[in-house]
């Protein structure tokens, strides 16, 4: 009997030495899970008339989702287009109105060879020559003078259409943000805007974050932190809902330079340490992993 009991209570022994090495921790550090995320806000002000998204919709970069009203843009650059039409109706054409000089200049030219030859038949004297060169010089003057006269008007004309035209380009780039175009690929998280509401420049519309990767924002000691460097592959840990843990692999990609106080949620390899740094670990995210969950890593 002796020898049952005291084999009995050796295995006890073993039993709760095993327990106690079992509860002990196995980790190096641990915190909760977080994303980059963005908010997405108004660039217009107006009517939201069409915003189609709900909370957990997956959205891709450059995705339409809704419009802002934008009819008073529309009609003042319909009103900008009309001017500017009016405007340059009021250009000379420079062709039409040098057509009369120029026909007395061809008609001069014509002159000036008949009596040219003229003059070599002993026709015509020598002053009727100079007087029909003379002639022809004059209305040469009176073209370059009156060309040069409606050149300036319409290149005045259309510098007065100039800031016209940067108003309409103004008004396309507000046009162009009464779209709402999703930037960039993610999930969205909060919705802070509905259909039929106002919106105003820089007013929340939603949060996204892109969960295809997912952080994890641990807290170590700082005798902990010559164990660690960027870039350096880990083991995270999470419960898995079965009483076990789920174990991938993540990597290091942000170590702070500041100690801060231990949050009061998070616990640490050394429980008695004050003093605490934050480091980021990069986990792809296989959909099992949300924002706020708890997980713990192990230093390989």
């Amino acid at each position: 009997m002796t020898n049952i009991k005291t084999i009995a209570i050796a295995v006890s022994t073993i039993f709760l030495m095993t327990a106690c090495n079992n509860n002990k921790s196995s980790f190096d550090a641990s915190g909760s899970f977080e994303a980059e995320e963005t908010i997405i806000s108004s660039e217009a002000s107006g009517t939201i008339k069409q915003f189609n998204i709900e909370e957990g919709q997956t959205l891709k970069a450059g995705e339409t989702i809704g419009y802002i009203d934008s009819t008073q843009l529309y009609l003042k650059k319909k009103q900008l287009e009309t001017q500017i039409k009016a405007l340059l109706s009021k250009k000379p054409n420079i062709s039409v109105q040098l057509s009369a000089l120029q026909s007395q200049l061809a008609t001069a030219e014509k002159e000036k060879i008949r009596i040219t030859n003229l003059v070599k038949g002993d026709a015509a004297t020598t002053k009727q020559l100079d007087d029909i060169n003379a002639n022809i010089e004059v209305i040469k003057k009176q073209i370059d003078a009156q060309k040069s006269s409606l050149e300036i008007s319409s290149e005045g004309i259309g510098k007065d259409a100039t800031p016209l035209y940067v108003q309409i380009e103004q008004l396309n780039d507000q046009l162009a943000k009464c779209n709402i175009i999703n930037p960039t690929n993610g999930t969205v998280l909060s919705k802070y805007a509905k259909q039929n509401e106002m919106a105003s420049t820089g007013k929340a519309l939603y949060k996204i974050a892109d969960l295809s990767t997912i952080i994890l924002r641990a807290y170590i000691t700082g005798n902990q932190l010559p164990q660690v460097k960027l870039n350096q592959k880990v083991k995270v840990n999470t419960d898995d809902g079965k009483g076990g843990f789920k174990e991938t692999e993540g990597t290091i990609i942000w170590i702070s330079d500041k100690a801060e106080f231990t949050p009061k949620t998070i616990q640490t390899k050394d429980e008695r340490a004050n003093m605490v740094y934050a480091i980021k670990v990069k986990v792809v995210n296989d959909r099992s992993y949300k924002i706020g969950m708890y997980g713990e890593i192990k230093f390989q």
